[in-house]
């Protein structure tokens, strides 16, 4: 074709830069368009002696027209996937002008598909785990991520740079560290096509989600180890755990107190049995065992507050008693 031997011509001589007299401006100066869609372009010559102007295109090609400064190139249907287009122009000398229009057709993903490792089961808490992320019919392989997404958190991201504009399947294995923070809650892979700021904003496309189990020890809930003294109230001995499974719980106790029920969260002390001595409580499930202590003490028999005013509260006494005799014997002596 016609087009195809001039086009030739201009990239054999693309080596050549041009001279100041070439001014051709494109707007917009790149395009990205969905595969279907139309597309135009316009070509404007600055140059004053522009004597005609073209384009080249596998799609819609317009010859040579004379007498005009810009030429707009129509697409009415992108059904090419690479579109080497290009504006020239001819000016009065002889000489002549182009300029590459770049073209990105695209194609959004037909889906999105999250594969788990097979036998599905509860991960492990510390271990990896392998999640392969399937972007499926897409094109091109570039201006492409696909991360894998946790709430409003992105766990892991890949970004898609390669030279294929074919549509095609893209894959991506992410390794996945288990938490326990991730028990509950759903994962999944997302693929987003980005062109900005030339194309237009794409929304996510977004994979099923899966449902996370995680298996981890348990923790206390407050603090490792406590100390508390026998104060005349309830004494409460906090052992609640957090783990998956549910953890179970042993106690050890003084002596006095090991019919007690010892699988229990907590342990209720009322005065009777306020023994004081170490408490132990362990905290146990498939994945671990952690043990907590409370150190039980005698609360001082009085203050020094006290003290000092029960013996101010004696020494008053003291004075107003010998108050009173040294008052009576005087009374007896002038009555005598």
């Amino acid at each position: 074709m016609i087009w195809l031997v001039v086009f030739g011509g201009l990239i054999a001589c693309a080596g050549n830069p041009a001279s100041a007299a070439c001014q051709l401006k494109l707007s917009p100066p790149e395009v990205v368009v969905q595969y279907g869609d139309p597309f135009s372009v316009n070509c404007s010559s600055l140059s004053s002696n522009t004597k005609e102007m073209g384009w080249e295109s596998p799609l819609g090609a317009i010859q040579l027209t004379s007498g005009v400064s810009f030429l707009a190139l129509k697409i009415k249907n992108t059904s090419e996937w690479e579109i080497p287009a290009q504006c020239y122009s001819n000016l009065d000398d002889g000489e002549q002008c182009y300029e590459s229009l770049p073209v990105i057709v695209y194609k959004k993903p037909k889906d999105v598909v999250m594969v788990y490792p097979s036998p599905k089961g509860p991960m492990v808490e510390g271990k990896d785990y392998p999640i392969q992320g399937d972007i499926v019919d897409v094109a091109p392989a570039r201006n492409l991520s696909l991360c894998l997404r946790n709430k409003n958190k992105i766990l892991k991201c890949q970004s898609f740079d390669k030279p294929n504009l074919l549509p095609g399947n893209i894959s991506y294995v992410f390794s996945l560290t288990a938490h326990r923070n991730l028990d509950g809650t759903q994962i999944w892979c997302e693929a987003e096509q980005n062109f900005l700021p030339q194309g237009p904003k794409l929304p996510q496309i977004k994979s099923k989600p899966l449902e996370v189990v995680v298996l981890y020890p348990p923790t206390f809930n407050s603090p490792t180890n406590e100390t508390l003294e026998t104060a005349g109230r309830k004494i409460t001995l906090d052992c609640n755990a957090t783990g998956n499974p549910t953890p179970m719980y042993s106690w050890h106790l003084p002596d006095p107190l090991q019919q007690m029920n010892k699988n229990e969260k907590q342990l209720i002390l009322t005065q009777p049995v306020q023994f004081p001595g170490t408490y132990s409580c362990t905290a146990f499930n498939s994945q671990g065992t952690t043990t907590k202590y409370f150190t039980v003490i005698e609360a001082p028999s009085g203050h020094p507050g006290t003290t000092a005013g029960i013996l101010m509260a004696v020494f008053f006494v003291v004075i107003f008693s010998l108050g009173c005799v040294v008052y009576h014997k005087k009374r007896n002596s002038s009555v005598a």
